[in-house]
């Protein structure tokens, strides 16, 4: 409160000061025939004669004051850098009413969502935070209400605090949550592609005080079709080629649950716990493929193949932190459990008709079964420094994968292998400011050691040791009023477990897929300049790779070199460009933002013609259109553009795009609120390319497909999560 020493009976000030958190204050003066003016926001302002030195204790009575509507409007930029992220704002513009968090971030400049899977064009798939805690699962995407949310922070040059596989980073921060009590939040969406499909959410949460409890049950049922013509061409002696019609229902059902606990005894201390299940219970899948042979041009052989699997899994994923202060240091701690197992039983029946010869029928039967283990912890601390900031981290990972495939008819080799990893991390990263200039610079040190067993048998040659340090800088600064970023980090991405594997599967008698346990981590350099001015935005990144994975056919043995095998390689070296420019001007009730892509690439790729160099560009032009109309309709019309082109090993034969349109409309101030939308109206939205591979390509034409969906979403009281866990193990665990 401020407490003033007033004389009598001018009023004139005397002396004054502010009392302590305790109340308490102290004057000193010479005077008599004075007055005590006390005063605090919110309450009635008293005056006292002053008759003794001591006055005791003094209660100020409350003054609630009913005021009119305050209306505080303020300018920033739509998209702006700020640290090391490009900020773009949502609450209080026409992004809160997107729909989910997936809709929104299909919004943001540069940035693809689709079905939780979300890319950051020239960086690739991005790692997902909500306040500060990593995305555990997809669906999360889809319970976050855009109108929740206040900002989201795109990083495409990730430093040192995040793991060196971590290519691209999206920070989604949320409304600060009112209220106490119980809150809920259900979404019910359904959609029709080649079927119906339904999926039910129900989210709830519970808060008094610092305690907090939170919960999801999900349960989806969708039915997909995966359709599309597949041409192989083998150059030999002979042409060998193998035209292939294929057709791929789905059918699966997906049940989830999540239950969270934390306690926040004050601002600078809590603690919590959270759990997750995942079951999938069925995931059918019906195969259909006709394949005609020919070698040149005269027919070979015909096949008709028929079969179907069902792949089920289930994991558990447990997570405890605690998050709090000791003196200057603020320290983040995490520790995580997850345990999965999977089974996927295979059958395929083939009947073969040479030409001019007798039909014949093969069988092909297979399980595959996988168990995943994972233990891990972290710890970062932070600390003022020099006027600047420090922040230190360690984590462990332990990780394993054991798998077991068989063959009953003893067609394919049966084949079990476990991996064992042991992963260690450090890093150190300091920022301070020079004036108008931010830097930013950080270290990272990774060590693993991964053991491959195969049939309980430790594999020396497949076995390794890393050792890796990974630097990177940040500097910020102005350019008059262009906001100005420029960073460098080193990355690195390892094979994920599915693709070291050595057992193979029978696609069909001239096509098999396998993994590849001899595959190295490929590193990338990366630097990364973007620039922000009001409503325009653009980023270029220049990215040098070595031991770059990518997917090669090659002959399944040289007794059958006209037999091909899909699998993974390393590439010796890549040079890619990419930029994004987006202009988002506001016209009235029209939003529109328009973002310009281009990639370029430098690559060689081998071909049946001899080595060429695959230096196509690809360009991408996105124009979103979002119309705000009266009594809280809104409107959306968006396009998107890709042109021919090449990308790794991959040319892309012909442009393709999407045209998609939605309509959105809430009630009750929100509680309430229905979205209705309609994707690739023109059929247009999957791309024909070639894939290259020394002697071999392959042609694929898939299949696109209109679909419509509806989304009703009600929600009382619905308060986020205070949960403040953000995961350890993430780059373990995303290889599983």
């Amino acid at each position: 409160a401020n407490v003033v020493l007033l004389s009598l009976p001018d009023s004139a000030f005397v002396t004054g000061t502010v009392s302590d958190e305790s109340g308490a204050f102290a004057l000193k003066t010479n005077r008599d025939n004075l007055l005590l003016r006390i005063s605090s926001i919110g309450y009635a302002t008293i005056y006292n004669k002053v008759e003794k030195p001591d006055l005791g204790t003094i209660q100020l009575l409350p003054d609630a004051q009913l005021l009119g509507e305050v209306v505080v409007k303020g300018d920033l930029p739509k998209v702006r850098l700020k640290g090391d992220a490009m900020v773009t704002n949502v609450a209080g513009t026409i992004l809160e009413k997107a729909g989910t968090g997936n809709d929104l971030l299909d919004r943001i400049p540069g940035v693809s969502a689709n079905d939780g899977t979300v890319n950051v064009f020239g960086s690739g798939n991005a790692v997902i935070y909500i306040n500060g805690r990593k995305m555990r699962n997809s669906s999360e995407l889809d319970q976050l209400s855009s109108d929740n949310v206040k900002s989201v922070e795109v990083v495409r040059n990730p430093g040192a605090r995040y793991e060196a596989s971590v290519k691209a980073v999206i920070r989604i921060i949320t409304k600060k949550a009112q209220g106490e009590g119980f809150g809920f939040n259900n979404r019910f969406y359904t959609s029709y592609q080649y079927d119906w499909n339904v999926l039910d959410q129900f989210n709830f949460n519970y808060r008094k005080g610092g305690f907090d409890l939170g919960g999801m049950l999900f349960g989806v049922n969708q039915k997909f079709e995966d359709n599309k013509t597949i041409i192989q061409r083998t150059y030999l002696d002979k042409v060998w080629e193998q035209a292939s019609g294929f057709n791929s229902p789905y059918h699966s059902q997906t049940l989830s649950a999540m239950l969270s606990l934390n306690y926040q005894f004050n601002e600078n201390h809590s603690i919590g716990a959270r759990y997750d299940f995942d079951r999938r219970p069925k995931n059918l899948q019906h195969i259909s493929m006709e394949t005609s042979v020919t070698r040149d041009e005269n027919e070979y052989e015909r096949s008709q193949s028929t079969g179907m699997s069902d792949y089920t899994d289930t994991r558990h994923l447990l997570n405890m932190y605690y998050n709090g202060c000791a003196g200057d240091w603020s320290l983040d701690f995490n520790a995580d459990g997850m345990w999965t197992e999977s089974k996927n039983p295979q059958y395929t029946d083939e009947l073969l008709t040479p030409a001019g010869g007798v039909q014949t029928e093969q069988s092909v039967t297979t399980l595959a079964l996988t168990e995943n283990r994972l233990y891990a912890a972290k710890l970062i601390a932070e600390h003022p420094l020099w006027s600047g900031n420090l922040s230190v981290g360690t984590e462990y990972t332990y990780s394993s994968q054991m798998s077991r495939y068989t063959n009953k008819e003893g067609i394919l080799e049966d084949n079990h292998n476990d991996i064992k990893e042991n992963a260690v991390s450090a890093f150190a990263e300091y920022a301070y400011s020079f004036g108008n200039l931010q830097a930013r610079a950080g270290v990272r040190y990774e060590h693993l050691k991964s053991d491959y067993y195969e049939d309980g048998v430790k594999s020396a040659e497949q076995s390794r040791v890393y050792d890796n340090v990974f630097p990177s800088v940040s500097l910020a600064f102005p350019i008059g009023k262009v906001q100005t970023q420029l960073t460098y980090s080193g990355n690195i991405k390892r094979p994920d477990y599915y693709d070291l594997r050595s057992g193979i599967s029978y696609v069909n008698r001239y096509s098999y897929e396998s993994g590849n346990p001899y595959l190295e981590p490929a590193i990338e350099h990366v630097v990364s300049l973007n620039m922000s001015y009001g409503w325009l935005y653009l980023n270029v990144n220049y990215i040098h790779g070595k031991d770059v994975e990518i997917q090669y056919s090659r002959a399944y043995s040289e007794e059958n070199p006209a037999v091909s095998l899909l699998t993974h390689i390393n590439a010796p070296e890549i040079d890619k460009l990419n930029a994004t420019f987006t202009l988002s001007p506001s016209v009235g009730i029209w939003s529109p933002q328009l973002t310009l892509m281009f990639n370029q690439q430098w690559f060689r790729v081998d071909t049946p013609e001899g080595r060429r160099n695959f230096n196509n560009p690809v360009g991408v032009f996105q124009w979103d259109n979002t119309f705000a109309f009266p009594k809280g309709f809104q409107f959306n019309l968006d396009m998107m553009v890709s042109t021919r082109g090449d990308e790794e090993t991959i040319k892309y034969m012909k442009p393709y795009g999407a045209l998609n349109c939605s309509l959105y409309k809430s009630f009750f101030s929100g509680c309430l609120s229905f979205q209705l939308k309609a994707n690739d109206l023109l059929n247009t939205a999957q791309p024909e390319c070639t894939l290259y591979s020394g002697n071999r390509t392959i042609w694929v034409d898939a299949e696109s497909r209109r679909s419509i969906a509806l989304t009703v979403r009600y929600k009382f009281n619905a308060t986020k999560s205070k949960y403040k866990g953000t995961g350890a193990g993430q780059e373990q665990r995303s290889r599983m």
